[in-house]
């Protein structure tokens, strides 16, 4: 949340103060960007089967989540979302809460990825959605997560529900959202401005950059507004055609940036700036910065799905397997057979184990049950179909700065 505001706002702010929403024609500086991303999201993953694509989607939400919770401060461990997920929470109240925060982020992104696999993903700039992002972000929040606001006038929020009081108004470094009574007037204006429906897929791609900057700029809720545009952002680019099934995700890039960790927060406060001249657009806020941040966000965007492109490639991948069970002490050279078929064909019976690993079937029964143990390869039913897994400590050698911010 931000600071407490100093300044009387007027009594009427006009909604067209997040203007210009959106560039209305593609900047031929953009044109370029905008293809290679569309082209580079196209491609990634699909030569993988759908079925280990889907795995690997669920390692993203975690790598999602432990970068999501970096930009705001709180540094989970992989290890520890993990356990969250699976119901293991720390005993320490702090890592418990951050644990808590970490499950919730997976479990939205998941949701969200599920809608638009079933084709049924709303409008990610509605007010519906987005106050049910909110809502669902802090669905099981301790109260220490809902209480907002420093030792002499904090409160307690109510999740999904904008800033609607004059206490509630606050100051973000050196900007002014609007103030909390017209906190409902810009969302539905935004809205409308950003309504996918009526774009074409470029202008979609071209959206993405404007409504984070611009939902952050309004600030609705009184925390939590930087988790919800990044979680909008990934439902925007899923709409957008350049979601690739959920198998990259902006907030690695966010934290990273294109030169260092603060381009980020540069590149918001210059999306801040306001209209520098008449040769500077027509709206409120400056057509320049609104065309740099974007520019900017969408070679982030392109630098993760490349990034992830190089790790997620078949050949590569099957190599790094092979590599995994060659430096593993538990395991025998007759697994990699088993890791490379579930890799290819997605899953496979457990009747196969044998023919696959081309061993008796109690050697081949043993080679199986040792890779099960390793949680490189598992099942949803004690004797379904097995398919691959990417547990959190396979993950620096199967892939190699993942989970590194620098």
């Amino acid at each position: 949340m931000g600071e407490a505001r100093s300044a009387k706002e007027p009594a009427i702010e006009s909604v067209q103060r997040i203007e210009p929403a959106r560039l209305e024609d593609l900047p031929e500086a953009l044109s370029d960007i905008v293809a290679e991303l569309a082209a580079a999201s196209a491609k990634l993953g699909h030569s993988l089967h759908p079925r280990t694509a889907g795995n690997l989607a669920g390692l993203v939400r975690i790598m999602n989540t432990y970068y999501s919770n970096l930009i705001e401060g709180h540094d989970t461990r992989p290890k520890d979302i993990e356990r969250a997920l699976a119901g293991q929470f720390h005993r320490d109240k702090e890592r418990r809460d951050l644990q808590v925060e970490a499950a919730a982020h997976v479990r939205v992104q998941a949701a969200i990825d599920l809608m638009n696999a079933e084709d049924r993903l709303p409008e990610p700039t509605s007010v519906e959605f987005i106050q049910w992002l909110h809502r669902e972000f802090y669905r099981d929040a301790p109260e220490a997560m809902l209480r907002v606001g420093d030792n002499d006038r904090d409160f307690l929020m109510e999740p999904g529900v904008w800033r609607s009081r004059p206490e509630q108004d606050v100051a973000v470094g050196r900007h002014l959202p609007p103030s909390s009574h017209r906190v409902p007037d810009f969302i539905a204006y935004f809205s409308e401005r950003y309504r996918s429906d009526r774009l074409g897929k470029a202008a979609r791609i071209l959206a993405i950059p404007a409504a984070h900057h611009r939902f952050n700029y309004i600030h609705p809720f009184p925390d939590g507004n930087g988790r919800v545009s990044r979680l909008m952002s990934h439902a925007m680019a899923h709409l957008a055609g350049i979601g690739a099934h959920g198998l990259w995700s902006i907030s690695r890039g966010l934290v990273r940036g294109l030169e260092s960790r603060g381009d980020y927060k540069r590149m918001m406060d210059h999306a801040d700036m306001p209209r520098q001249g008449d040769l500077d657009g027509r709206g409120n806020l400056s057509q320049r910065a609104l065309i740099d941040f974007t520019a900017w966000f969408l070679r982030v965007c392109l630098d993760q799905v490349t990034f992830m492109s190089s790790l997620f490639e078949l050949d590569t991948l099957a190599r790094r397997l092979r590599a995994y069970v060659e430096r593993s002490e538990s395991l025998k050279p007759e697994a990699t057979r088993l890791l490379e078929e579930a890799l290819i064909r997605g899953e496979f019976e457990r009747g196969e184990i044998p023919r696959i690993t081309g061993l008796p079937e109690r050697t081949a029964r043993r080679v199986f049950n040792d890779v099960v143990a390793a949680g490189l390869l598992a099942s949803e039913t004690p004797k379904g179909r097995v398919s691959l897994r990417f547990p959190v400590d396979t993950l620096d050698l199967l892939f190699p700065r993942l989970f590194s911010a620098s």
